[in-house]
Order: structure tokens, then sequence, then C-alpha cells
């Protein structure tokens, strides 16, 4: 691509693209980084809530419950298992799927 040929308003276009490129990688990375933090924690009998609590009871007061399902299509979907089911599990449980497959 030879960005000397591309007018002001494409590259414009091109510097917007390229930030939401940026944004969308770091979320993907964080969500990899998260999930791979909390397989190392349950290995070891623990969820990341508990092990980042300063709390010493191991709850805080107002936590929120941590997601039990995650969509494998897109890791930065999860659901706790409480309250409406999002359309990725309703899809998948009208196509016959276990909601084991999605466990996390």
């Amino acid at each position: 691509m030879n960005l000397d040929q591309l007018s002001r308003a494409e590259l414009l276009k091109l510097r917007s693209d390229v930030d939401v490129a940026l944004d969308n990688l770091e979320a993907r990375r964080k969500t990899e980084a998260r999930a791979a933090a909390e397989a190392i924690a349950k290995e070891h009998g623990f969820n990341l809530s508990e092990l980042l609590s300063s709390d010493k009871s191991g709850k805080k007061k107002g936590q929120k419950n941590p997601p039990k399902y995650r969509n494998p299509a897109d890791p930065s979907q999860t659901w706790t298992g409480r309250g409406r089911q999002p359309a990725w599990i309703k899809d998948a449980l009208a196509d016959n799927k276990s909601l084991d497959m999605f466990e996390i």
C-alpha cells in the first residue's frame, strides 16, 4: 500500500480503522490472558476472583458472580448461568448442544 497516493480522507479513514483494529486486538489479548489466568487458578483449586480479592473470606460484599460459560466462537462473551440466557446459549441449546460444552 502506497500511502503517498492516498487522499487526506482515505488516510484519516485508514487511521481510524487501525485504531479500531488495535483496540480489538487489545481486548482479545486481555480476554485470552484472563482465560489463561483463570485456568491456572482452577488447576490450583481457586477461581481468579478469590485470588485477586483483598478480603480474607474470599467474598466481597456485592461481588458479582464469576462467569461459568464462555462462547467458543467469541471468548469475550460469557454467562454466569443466572438470569436470561444469552442468544448464543439459546441457539446452541436449540441445536441440541449440551450446556456442558460451554463451561469454563
